[in-house]
């Protein structure tokens, strides 16, 4: 246990060596619809709010309504409510709360309120990169039960594909004693297709004691599609196949299972003040091997932001269900928790 937090932690330090030592050329220009004219770092814009460098204020977001025209000479990745995707950058207009898209010779005209996605295709890693750290702690004085929790996400971004490593690891402890444990780790890849579609794969493996699962791996192949998607909120949802291996506490061996998949994603994001992130998931899982069994999770993590945009406080509340646990010391058929959070991102 000790040698999963180190490694954790020597990459979460090698991550901001690394990413002080970039410099960001400071060549974006930003003309808002009071007249000013911002030049910086153009870092990216999402959910309807532009993440922006400047000297001497440092990052600040600036709302994506206040924008009259954007002028970059970098290239971006960009995407429109339409689902439409472009690879190019920025030309200003002279038409209010517009700007060109310019791929070679070829200039499109868009609406500031279309864009729903620009993100800068840089050539160095951790340029790419961007994730956050949760530290979440519980105690009881009365019942001496205390609960860590740490939890965290790396993302990574090329050209319409998107990676993410993403952890979660919840110890409840009485006295010296571990009582249970939780744990979930997973590498997704996504990759966009045409018409707010994506392909989906993720690899992960996970242990919960509290339903005997002593590990499981598993393999979920799917389907996505954009429900909606605009400046302030995602819905996706998105079907496959799940292949799985686990080990039960008690039992020998391992079991090999096929199911089906169904996920329903909502990411809602409020950049006024205060500053809101909720970011929810429910997954079922119907087993086509060991009949009549199934899987369900809901996540729940809402964020608000303190300090600084870097910093935010909230809480997770995770439960999962298992109809017919294979292990013979399973405790339960379902397990929950609620653990206040402190987050820092990366950027």
């Amino acid at each position: 246990m000790k040698n999963k937090y180190v490694i954790i932690i020597i990459l979460f330090v090698v991550t901001l060596i690394s990413m002080s030592k970039i410099s960001a050329q400071k060549t974006d220009t930003i003309y808002h619809i009071n007249g000013n004219i911002l030049t910086g770092d153009f870092k990216s814009l999402v959910y309807g709010v532009v993440i922006w460098k400047m000297e001497g204020m440092g990052t600040i977001n600036l709302e994506e309504v206040k924008i009259n025209t954007i002028i970059s000479t970098k290239e971006f990745e960009i995407k429109l409510k339409n689902d439409h995707i472009y690879f190019g950058s920025f030309g200003a207009s002279k038409t209010k709360r517009t700007t060109y898209i310019i791929d070679g010779d070829k200039k499109t005209l868009v609406k500031i309120d279309d864009i729903i996605e620009a993100y800068p295709i840089k050539n160095n890693f951790w340029s790419k990169t961007s994730g956050n750290f949760s530290l979440g702690f519980n105690y009881s004085k009365g019942s001496g039960v205390a609960t860590l929790a740490f939890s965290g996400n790396l993302n990574y971004r090329k050209e319409k594909s998107f990676y993410s490593f993403n952890w979660d690891d919840n110890n409840t402890y009485q006295g010296d004693t571990l009582n249970s444990s939780y744990t979930n780790f997973n590498l997704t890849w996504q990759r966009l297709l045409n018409n707010g579609f994506s392909t989906q794969a993720i690899i992960g493996g996970g242990q919960n004691t509290e339903l005997g699962t002593k590990f499981r791996w598993e393999l979920d192949l799917m389907g996505v599609k954009d429900i909606s998607y605009n400046s302030w909120n995602r819905l996706y949802a998105g079907t496959g196949l799940s292949i799985t291996r686990e080990k039960s506490y008690g039992n020998d061996g391992t079991q090999d299972d096929i199911a089906g998949i169904f996920q329903l994603v909502w990411k809602v994001y409020k950049f006024t003040s205060p500053k809101i992130w909720v970011d929810t998931s429910i997954t079922y899982l119907p087993y086509f091997t060991d009949g009549g069994r199934y899987r369900a999770s809901f996540n729940l993590n809402p964020k608000v932001s303190v300090f600084s945009d870097n910093f935010k406080v909230g809480f997770n509340f995770y439960f999962n269900y298992d109809s017919d646990p294979p292990s013979i010391e399973a405790f339960s058929t379902n397990d929950y928790g609620l653990n206040l959070q402190l987050t820092y991102y990366l950027h």
